[in-house]
């Protein structure tokens, strides 16, 4: 094997060629100097059309490729600019690095992979590259296989949820396929623009095509659903419903420790604060102690034990799920009312205001349960993303993790 061939195959520099390499002694770096071949000189950056040419640029540059053995490795070139008719004057395309990086492809590819599965210090190490530098790799990597690919091709059920990513209420968008079961979009914010934003992209022609949106009964996200998607059926998610019946009981519970501490019973104020978790907890959890707090309860304080039965019930509307479980929802409904217990009546009230979308959820079985679970890998993704500069790097490993962009390790 010739050695131009052996250093393109060590470096990944494809379609090129080499035309010397040397030892740069104050870079401690091997330097391949390259040239990309007849067939590809002249193109644009970004779009690759054959174009004329403009000037030299700013002469030679170095990107930087993968290591080889113990020393770091640069492949040089002229860096000419072209016009194209479209993009205006750009720099010319090379065809063993992307438009605008300063890394070759393989790096790229691999520094994208290493963060997708290994440690932000073991990625640094290993590189030899500055985190931020990473993230602006991993962003323009995502970016381009999302290109090469169509996210939202057979989309017919989507999950919307909102998570937090960084303090002072900083809040990234996601959006997840119920079908594949991987993040298809996501974006900074939580509001009604962000969400249109995804629809815009999505065209009116497949947002037609949705069936089911699961998502949580945020009314900006329901208002969005119901203008754009008309032939979509909105799921409440039931983890949210249930959460307010939980909210509900604890007012209750509040209320009973009040009263008991306004009297001064200190006693009996400090066992409804110690009824907390028991009153939380799915039965099928309570422990020992637990149930014997629940059955104190339903001694001394008649009306706390029914609204705990009322939020148990409801649970077990979600549990059933199907027509049982709308013929049970309006059961609850009819006793809520009629309770007498002013926390519950509203939570009547609000579930009545919802019923559309609850009962699609109860027929079609359909929770945000797979979008909480991307969401807890992406919470994780943002410890280990901590020091980016951008939302952009945090989104593009989304992608590359949770997203299945992540490319093959070259060579591969």
């Amino acid at each position: 094997m010739r050695s131009a061939r052996l250093w393109a195959r060590l470096l990944g520099v494809e379609d090129a060629v080499i035309q010397r390499v040397w030892f740069d002694e104050q870079a401690e770096a091997v330097v391949v100097a390259a040239r990309p071949r007849k067939h590809l000189q002249g193109r644009c950056g970004r779009c690759g059309r054959r174009c004329r040419g403009f000037d030299r640029g700013e002469g030679r540059r170095r990107w930087r490729a993968l290591d080889v053995g113990l020393l770091k490795a640069f492949v040089e070139a002229d860096a000419p600019r072209v016009r194209c008719p479209e993009h205006g004057v750009v720099v010319a395309a090379v065809p063993w690095a992307r438009h605008g990086a300063g890394h070759t492809r393989t790096f790229d590819d691999t520094t994208a992979w290493l963060a997708a599965h290994a440690s932000k210090q073991a990625v640094r190490e290993m590189l030899r590259t500055a985190w931020a530098t990473v993230g602006q790799i991993v962003a323009r990597v995502a970016a381009d296989a999302e290109a090469a690919c169509d996210r939202f091709e057979g989309l017919r059920r989507i999950g919307i949820d909102e998570i937090s990513y960084k303090k002072g209420h900083r809040y990234l968008m996601v959006v997840v396929d119920h079908d594949s079961r991987r993040l298809v979009w996501a974006a900074p914010g939580r509001d009604q623009a962000t969400l249109r934003g995804f629809f815009d992209l999505l065209g009116p022609e497949r947002c037609d095509k949705l069936r089911l949106v699961s998502a949580d009964a945020a009314e900006w996200a329901a208002t969005v659903v119901a203008e754009r998607c008309r032939a979509a059926r909105l799921c409440l998610d039931p983890f949210h419903v249930v959460k307010w019946a939980s909210d509900a009981l604890d007012e209750v519970r509040r209320q009973a420790w009040n009263t008991a501490r306004q009297q001064g019973d200190t006693a009996l104020a400090r066992e409804f604060k110690g009824a907390r978790f028991a009153s939380w907890k799915n039965p099928e959890d309570l422990t020992g102690r637990q149930r014997g707090k629940l059955a104190w309860i339903a001694r001394v304080n008649a009306r706390l034990y029914r609204a705990y039965l009322l939020k148990e019930e409801l649970r077990l509307v979600f549990k059933l799920k199907g027509v049982k479980a709308t013929v049970l929802l309006e059961a609850w409904l009819a006793w809520a009312r009629r309770c007498r217990i002013p926390a519950f009546v509203k939570l009547a009230s609000t579930i009545s205001a919802h019923r559309a979308g609850i009962h699609a959820a109860l027929t079609e079985g359909l929770s945000n349960g797979l979008v909480e679970s991307v969401n807890t890998k992406i919470r994780l993704l943002t410890r280990i993303a901590f020091g980016f500069r951008s939302p952009d790097a945090l989104i593009g490993l989304a992608m590359l993790t949770v997203g299945g962009l992540c490319p093959p390790l070259p060579g591969r």
